[in-house]
């Protein structure tokens, strides 16, 4: 897949808007006190699981242990479970 690398002329191009200053962004208000509606409507809503299959819990953990299952990204907390679940199966 190539990506495409817009030049500050493609950016010129599509924008009218000029920087602010630091009186518009004292002035600036929060999105969610601007538009409460639409604000309201955007966030996500998630229902009850329709067959939990796993448990909420809180561990704790050794530092290296977290970063360890955190250096390959995304997933880590789903690694540490198969992790355990092999641990389990195997004592």
């Amino acid at each position: 897949m190539t990506k495409t690398r817009y030049t500050q002329a493609d950016m010129d191009a599509v924008t009218d808007n000029p920087e602010l200053t630091e009186a518009d962004i004292a002035a600036a208000r929060p999105f969610t006190e601007v538009f409460p509606e639409l604000a309201a409507s955007m966030r996500g809503k998630r229902g009850a699981q329709k067959t939990p299959t796993k448990v909420s819990t809180t561990i704790r953990l050794s530092p290296d242990v977290i970063a360890y299952f955190k250096q390959n990204g995304a997933g880590w907390q789903a690694r540490i479970d198969a992790a355990l679940k092999e641990w389990v199966a195997s004592h």
